[in-house]
Formats: structure tokens, sequence, C-alpha cells
């Protein structure tokens, strides 16, 4: 598998990168989320935008990218608008959607962008083509909050994500059984290891999948979320205890 290289951090190497989401609803609050996360070990930030209760003007949305990215200069950031479909807090057109992910693109303020996988295939085509352009890295992704699809489903959408040309595919399931979490699991690794060209994220959701944050070295998935002040999605664990568990457990592959 190939690793993927931002701002010195090797993604695909290694113990799985921390990802820590920020959803501050104003730039002060985004401003104080961003302080906190100073004196936090973490590798990725991720802005979720969609909190943002000025993400509809995009000079705001500079303005605040610029403010995140000037207190955290050596962290990559990962600019996230979260559908409704998906788990976001706003519904929006997706004319919208499409217009704001190819502005923030083109910005030079961000590093990765999120792609939602089901928005239609030719649309995300079109922003991961203004990404390139612009050398920002896409996240295409997928979340089911209701159920785990089957292995070959999921297997299905993570190759779907690379052949449309992500950089970085990721999946979020949930679980309602144990055999649910091993089903992401057993995708994780058949996907890992037999179709992956690039780092794939996955997770299993709430308390019954946790197992999967901590445990992607193993199955393949080469980053995971925690929260710092505020999670973003069921089962997220604190980030300096997540990364107090994954110093532990890749002590031991290495």
């Amino acid at each position: 598998m190939k690793t993927i290289t931002i701002k010195e951090l090797e993604i695909g190497l290694g113990a799985p990168k921390i990802i820590v989401p920020i959803v501050g609803k104003t730039q002060a609050e985004l401003i104080d989320e961003v302080k906190f996360l100073q004196s936090i070990d973490f590798d990725v930030l991720e802005w979720r935008v969609d909190h943002f209760t000025q993400v509809d003007n995009i000079n705001a949305v500079k303005q605040a990218a610029k403010s995140i990215a000037d207190l955290l200069p050596n962290k990559p950031i990962l600019f996230t608008f979260r559908t409704a479909n998906e788990g976001g807090v706003k519904p929006w057109p997706l004319t919208s959607y499409i217009q704001l992910n190819k502005e923030m693109a083109c910005s030079g303020l961000i590093d990765l962008i999120d792609v939602e996988l089901f928005i239609g295939d030719d649309d995300v085509k079109d922003i991961i083509a203004v990404a390139h352009r612009n050398q920002v890295f896409v996240v295409a992704s997928n979340h089911d909050f209701e159920k785990t699809p089957s292995k070959s489903d999921i297997i299905y959408r993570l190759r779907k994500m690379q052949e449309l040309g992500a950089d970085i595919p990721k999946i979020a399931v949930m679980p309602q059984t144990t055999d649910d979490v091993l089903t992401l699991l057993a995708a994780t690794t058949e996907m890992n290891q037999q179709y992956a060209t690039t780092p794939i994220i996955t997770m299993s959701m709430a308390g019954l999948g946790v197992v999967s944050r901590i445990a992607g070295a193993t199955f393949g998935s080469a980053m995971t979320f925690g929260a710092a002040k505020h999670a973003s999605a069921p089962g997220q664990l604190d980030a300096k205890q997540l990364r107090s568990i994954l110093d532990t457990l890749y002590q031991s592959h290495s």
C-alpha cells in the first residue's frame, strides 16, 4: 500500500493517525477549540463546517479557516461539510455543497477535503479534480448510522471511492451485534490486503464498535477519530486516552 505524506505526517505507516474534530458554531468558539487542542497530542484536525452558523458566507468560512490554520500551522487540516443524510447537522442544497467544497479546495487554507460518495459519481469526480489541481488530498466518505452493510458491500463502496480518485476512502457503519463489528473488520482486512492502493479509514460506531477505533493497525485502517472538547460521532474516545492505547498496542506490533 502506498502512503500519503501531508505536512510531514505519513499516513498509512505505523500506528493509526488520530483525527480530532472541531464543531464550533462561531469563529470565537472554533478558536477556543483550536487553542485547547494546542496542548493535545493528535495528528490531523477536522473542521466540521456544517456546525458553523455562517457556512453560507464563503468569506466568513475562509476567515475562520485562516484563523485555524494560523493557530495550528504544522497540522494537516481536513475540511468536512457533513450532509444531513450522513449524520450532519444542516440540510443543504447539493449545489451549495459542491460550490463550498470547490472554493475551499482552491483557497490554499486546507490540506484535505471530505467528499461524500453518494452525492453522485460525476460530482465526486468533479470535486476531486479541483482538489487535486490545488494539491489538496481527498477523503471520500460514507456513513451508515442505521446498520452494518454486508462485507462485500463495504468493500464495494471503498473500492468505488478509490476508483473515483479519492486519496483516502473512508466508511463508518453502525453495529447492532458483535458480528457486525467482525464484518467491518473482515471487510477492512480484505480491502487492505487485496484491493487498496491507498490508505483507508474504517470504523464501527458506538460503544460496541470501539475496538475498531483502536485496532486499525491490525486490520488495516490507517486513521481513527478521537474527541477533544466535543465528539462528532458516537463512540469516539478521548484523544489523550486514544493516543495512550495506540502507543501501547503499536509497541507490541513493532
